[in-house]
């Protein structure tokens, strides 16, 4: 199986890289922005603590984030892999994932590492905001606390990858098309390795 962990700050270009993946892959997407997304409209309990934590600019916790994944993967059947978009934002939750897949027999192949210089990640966001109507996206001061966030909390788990030989960077400017076949090309390395 291919396990990929696409890994970026907000405003990296992986939900639209991920997409591109599924496609070609034929890859089952784990966001955890897209099942928090689904707890907030059932408005389940979890989707309005992960509501309050959202708003604020701040990561969910740790179990929370993780057992919804889990959950997920228990309820997908007859798959190529998966793509974890936006997770693991921890390294306590990357242990967790590692030892997860592990226990399911399948790790994770490979962490793709979209890098963006963070002026660009500003300009993305803004005009994401104005096309998406996100909240989270039109205002600077949040933008810029989900940026520090990202590289006090988040950058680390890429450290967690670059350890075990799984860490692979790819330059995040440049046309979809351009990043998505460099992206290909070590999901195709990834590959051949297993």
């Amino acid at each position: 199986m291919l396990n990929i962990v696409l890994f970026g700050p907000p405003g990296a270009g992986k939900g639209t890289q991920s997409e591109k993946l599924i496609s070609k892959y034929n890859l089952t997407h784990i966001s955890t922005g897209d099942l928090f997304r689904k707890h907030l409209k059932e408005g389940t309990e979890l989707g309005k603590l992960a509501q309050k934590y959202m708003d604020d600019g701040n990561l969910v916790p740790d179990e929370v984030v993780i057992g919804m994944v889990d959950d997920k993967i228990k309820n997908t059947e007859d798959v190529n892999g998966f793509i974890f978009d936006g997770f693991p934002r921890t390294v306590t939750q990357a242990k967790a994932l590692d030892k997860l897949m592990d226990g399911k027999g399948t790790p994770i192949s490979g962490m793709i590492a979209l890098e963006v210089p963070f002026e660009e990640l500003r300009t993305r966001l803004l005009e994401r905001g104005k096309v998406s109507g996100r909240a989270d996206d039109q205002n600077e001061e949040k933008i810029n606390n989900r940026i520090n966030v990202y590289q006090e909390e988040t950058l680390p788990v890429s450290e967690y990858y670059k350890e075990q030989g799984k860490y692979n960077a790819i330059d995040g400017v440049g046309s979809i098309d351009k990043i998505f076949d460099k992206i290909s090309e070590v999901v195709d390395s990834l590959s051949v390795e297993k």
